[in-house]
């Protein structure tokens, strides 16, 4: 029996018929002896699993019958992997080369310091013309939840992602602990994917004013857990001055109501945000700075 090499794994929500496009898209990697897919269905209950058993009974699936949240799944997947490597993939995204596997193989092996690689992410609904592009491998500050892969051993070495966050900010909690242990994190835009999302379309939906909570909570949470003392104060409240500035005082009530929401999140909070502390000294966090800015988004347009 061939040992297992990548583990896919990819975590789900009442979104079955994005989950069966990806899982045709890259059906491909499924065969692979070397590959296992495991895929966690976080309380769905529009057929998701029972769909799947029926077209993939090769993959491994387990369910949580009432939702535990995206965090917790993500974090009973990387228990189950059984690979050398552990790639991530958000339910309604695929691989556009036909290779991957190859090029994050190749990465981790010439680069033994890597622990995370980041892909090059094309948002949008339709596919893009082409994925030629001139982005440059490089060092960065952190990876995109929905889209890169671990070396399991580097994960091995820090804490679980923060079940308690529910949802943001697992990917800069990892990042922070692996730069206090000395690891690295690379965008590897040789591996680009598709998230199929509109992103102009998730302001309209009903869960926007709950997501922009969650993400300015988490940003806010890791000002306490990982920041130097004397800069939290000045971070937070410049932080803050912008959300108001972007959103409240452009009339935006939906955000406005999510920005004290999260504010109270984080007082509330503040006991467990210290005692989960790992904070870094001035000099680690000036040279945390330097490093590059995450790689969220690519469009064919950077290219000319």
């Amino acid at each position: 029996m061939t040992d297992i090499k990548f583990s896919l794994l990819l975590t789900t929500k009442n979104r079955k018929e994005d989950l069966l496009f990806t899982l045709h898209k890259i059906g491909h990697l499924l065969d692979r002896p070397d590959v296992e897919y495991i895929i966690c269905d976080d309380g769905s209950t529009d057929g998701t699993s029972e769909r799947l058993t029926e077209d993939f009974p090769g993959l491994q699936l387990f369910r949580h019958e009432k939702s535990k949240g995206l965090i917790y799944s993500r974090n009973r997947l990387m228990e189950r992997a059984a690979g050398e490597f552990a790639i991530s993939l958000d339910d309604d995204l695929h691989f556009l080369t036909v290779n991957p596997l190859e090029e994050i193989d190749t990465f981790f092996n010439i680069h033994p310091e890597c622990a995370v690689v980041s892909f090059r992410i094309y948002w949008n609904t339709s596919a893009p013309e082409t994925i030629m592009s001139n982005h440059k491998t490089e060092r960065v500050k952190s990876f995109a939840g929905g889209a890169h892969a671990w070396r399991m051993s580097a994960w091995k070495t820090i804490p679980d992602y923060p079940d308690w966050f529910v949802f943001y900010g697992e990917e800069d909690f990892a990042a922070y602990q692996l730069f206090k242990k000395q690891k690295q994190i690379y965008y590897l835009p040789s591996v680009p994917v598709h998230h199929r999302v509109d992103l102009k379309e998730r302001k309209n939906k009903k869960d926007y004013r709950l997501r922009l909570r969650r993400s300015l909570r988490s940003g806010w949470y890791l000002y306490f857990m990982f920041y130097p003392w004397l800069l939290i104060p000045r971070r937070l409240a410049y932080s803050l001055w912008i959300q108001l500035r972007k959103r409240t005082l452009k009339g935006d009530g939906k955000a406005t109501v999510a920005i004290f929401q999260a504010m109270g999140d984080v007082i509330l909070n503040i006991p467990r945000l210290l005692r989960n502390s790992n904070r870094m000294t001035r000099q680690e966090f000036e040279e945390f700075s330097t490093l590059a800015e995450t790689k969220l988004y690519w469009t064919p347009e950077d290219e000319k």
